[in-house]
């Protein structure tokens, strides 16, 4: 049995899953994300063994956590376990 473990704001449930990727991050399966609350975002950063990561907004009943979501599309070999599995910080709360 993996972890389970869920990730919340505003009310919310944003992602949900019983075998999520830990590490420093929980990370969950591009399946396991609740697409509805998620908007595109400009924001980018580099981490020097995971890669580019990109950044999504998250929207829940009018209100909006910029960058409050994050990705890495296409990681470096040390991180492609986590290519497209999304993480969250900025008040998210993940329980696991």
């Amino acid at each position: 049995m993996g972890i389970m473990a869920k990730a919340t704001w505003e009310g919310a449930v944003l992602a949900e899953v019983c075998d999520g990727r830990g590490g420093g991050n929980q990370y969950f399966p591009p399946d396991a994300i609740r697409k509805e609350y998620f908007k595109a975002s400009e924001a980018h950063s580099v981490c020097p063994w995971k890669g580019t990561a990109n950044y999504s907004d998250l929207e829940v009943n009018g209100k909006r956590n910029a960058g409050a979501a994050w990705f890495y599309p296409e990681p470096k070999d040390a991180a492609k376990q986590i290519k497209g599995y999304v993480a969250f910080w900025k008040g998210v709360k993940v329980e696991r």
